[in-house]
């Protein structure tokens, strides 16, 4: 007998070699039918393979992301089979997991798979989920699982398999269909009922744009029809909501294919959203201690090699640039962090001088992918609302739990609601892949779990997800879809000021290290902008949108008087526009509803003779009208009950 231990502590004992579904039996049928897989000792196993020892468990349905993933990971191979069945001979390269649902990137060969043929993919599809077939787990040595792909001549898999270590090898099969893969898999393809092709898209095999392009299909999957049909309305909003749709409508952002892929340029109303944003931060920060900074755009690639951003982001990056001298080498600059540090020595500091707050809104460059950048959300060149605090050990915590409140603040002002806090630590198993002693990154962990804690915070803690220098606190935010996104970050470090050699005098007039905190509450203006964008539907709050109000005159005969109304709000601090087009005044109005402008003030021949504005608000209708003071005084005293409401 072995004891099994359950999520509330309670222990039961069972025969060894139940399996998770047994266990789930035991407890009752109902759950049976609903789980979907399992945590054993913390590793995530199908429900099928035998426990042999004591355990402690945890059983996911749909609700668990666990659950999700084993439901998805298993309709990716059922995609698999109904390609196989459609286009014999097609290689496959990997079908993981994403967000929302999964995808196969797969080699037809001659034959090309575009959108018109998701609908008989599908089909076919269906049609082999219905029949119920197991999904069956089969350890295979590395010969074994070589010589079978050999014979399917797949050079996708060949090359997985390649680099696995005999007797880590396992693959999974399900009706006429057989994959490497190290699970887990649902017990059956039954629970499979609603199933969604969503598009097919080019990727290059394992992001390398030197090798073959293959066919990504992207698709979703889910246990009951009405989970589909609720999905597909909020992706249907999604699509209203895209930022590079709304941000080529109101004018904020453009690309240009001469300028470059993932360079975004910043067209006037959209800078203006961006330097209002900005302003509003450095507004927080001078209350908080910041001083602002500004470095180059470019460094040495000795000060990159330093920081060890070089080693371990040069293939991402930009190539060196060379200049006239011999051997003389500069980057874009992929960080900031580097450049605050070379600040930070330019003269001695005292314990007195700590904390330090250097904040820069800094733009920096990396070589993302062209099969991967997406609007503003993943690009090449972006500005991050960066700032490096150098402080004593003994400031560390506090230091942190105010980047916490600055960070909540922001989220509060723009009704940030639905987000998650991820504690992001280092990989239990591989600490190759950092920098740093094991004693500072024990310190650097404690410190962040312990600053959540007394800040009460509820997080989720991510192993392996850590920066090469440091655990980090990241705060995810969803969007219209659902999809998570990283914002703000705060990160503990006790290795740049290592590497650099960084150091202050302490009481004991005896040199020391500072340990340094990086953090970023918007992430970069880029992905923070496009995200704003999808939760408002681009339309931001009164306080920050570019254009607050459009003046619209009913006819040419009062663009005069609309002049002087426009000057009187500009004057008075109010961002209005005027829209003197020699159109119908329903035209007018319709279309800048479409801009999402907040106040829209119609003048006629009753508001120029009485010196008066006809005031109409976005969504709301008609509001009379008013003087032009009395408006300002309106507009003024809204700003400012929406910022009062922020400080509360």
């Amino acid at each position: 007998m072995i004891k099994i231990t359950f999520p509330d502590q309670s222990v039961r004992e069972f025969e060894a070699g139940v399996t998770g579904l047994e266990i789930a039996q035991s407890i009752s049928p109902r759950l049976a039918k609903e789980v979907l897989s399992i945590t054993v000792n913390d590793t995530l196993m199908d429900l099928t393979r035998p426990i042999t020892t004591d355990a402690s468990i945890k059983l996911h349905k749909w609700d668990d992301e666990e659950g999700k993933h084993a439901f998805w990971h298993s309709s990716a191979h059922l995609m698999a089979e109904a390609i196989e069945a459609l286009y014999p001979g097609t290689k496959f390269g990997i079908g993981p997991t994403i967000e929302n649902g999964f995808y196969y990137d797969i080699d037809t060969g001659d034959k090309v798979i575009k959108d018109s043929d998701l609908p008989k993919i599908e089909k076919k599809f269906k049609e082999l989920a219905s029949q119920k077939n197991a999904y069956t787990r089969s350890e295979v040595s590395k010969a074994e699982a070589l010589d079978y792909f050999t014979k399917k001549d797949d050079e996708y898999k060949l090359e997985l398999i390649n680099e696995l270590e005999d007797g880590t090898i396992s693959f999974y099969q399900q009706g006429n269909f057989t994959d490497l893969c190290r699970g887990p898999h649902l017990p059956s393809t039954s629970p499979i009922k609603a199933i969604k092709l969503l598009s097919v898209a080019g990727a290059y095999w394992r992001g390398d744009e030197t090798r073959k392009q293959l066919t990504r299909i992207y698709a979703i999957s889910f246990p009951k029809a009405k989970l589909l049909e609720e999905y597909l309305v909020l992706l249907e909003e999604a699509q209203k909501r895209d930022h590079r749709k709304i941000g080529k409508e109101l004018e904020l952002f453009a690309f240009s294919q001469k300028v470059g892929q993932g360079l975004p340029l910043w067209l006037p109303k959209g800078a203006k959203l961006r330097e209002r944003l900005e302003n509003f931060l450095k507004r927080v920060q001078v209350k908080y201690g910041y001083e602002p900074v500004i470095t180059p755009h470019i460094g040495n690639k000795e000060l990159y090699v330093t920081s060890g951003h070089y080693a371990k982001y040069g293939k991402d990056s930009f190539q060196p640039i060379n200049t006239p001298a011999e051997g003389e080498e500069f980057l874009l600059k992929p960080m900031n962090c580097p450049h605050h540090c070379e600040i930070y020595k330019t003269k001695p500091r005292s314990y007195k001088d700590l904390p330090i707050r250097f904040a820069e809104f800094g733009t920096v460059y990396r070589y993302e992918q062209s099969g991967e950048l997406h609007g503003l959300t993943r690009v090449r060149g972006f500005t991050q609302d960066d700032a490096h605090l150098f402080c004593r050990p003994d400031q560390l915590k506090d230091e942190f739990k105010k980047v916490i409140d600055i960070i909540l603040y922001i989220f509060k002002a723009l009704d940030f609601k639905d987000y998650v806090t991820q504690v992001s630590l280092r990989d239990q198993n591989d600490h190759s892949k950092y920098i740093g002693t094991e004693d500072n990154w024990n310190k650097a962990e404690q410190a962040i779990i312990e600053a959540c804690e007394e800040k009460g915070m509820n997080t989720i803690v991510e192993y392996g997800e850590a920066a090469f220098y440091g655990p980090k606190l990241d705060f995810m935010v969803k969007d219209a879809l659902g999809r998570k996104w990283q914002l703000g970050t705060i990160q503990v470090d006790y290795n740049l000021p290592e590497r650099f050699e960084l150091e202050y005098i302490g009481s004991d007039n005896q040199k020391h290290r500072p340990v340094m905190i990086h953090r970023a509450p918007f992430g970069s203006m880029e992905r923070f902008v496009a995200v704003l964008i999808e939760h408002t539907a681009g339309k931001f709050p009164l306080w920050l949108t570019p254009e607050q109000v459009v003046i619209l005159p009913i006819s040419e005969k009062y663009n005069d008087y609309a002049e002087k109304v426009l000057n009187f709000l500009n004057n008075s601090d109010i961002r209005a526009v005027l829209d003197d087009r020699n159109e119908k005044i329903g035209k007018k109005i319709r279309d800048n509803e479409l801009k999402r402008i907040p106040y829209l003030l119609i003048v006629g021949e009753k508001e120029a003779e009485e010196g008066k504005i006809a005031v109409r608000k976005q969504g709301e209708g008609d509001k009379g009208a008013m003087s032009q003071q009395d408006f300002v005084d309106f507009i003024n005293q809204e700003v400012e009950k929406m910022l009062s409401e922020i400080e509360k």
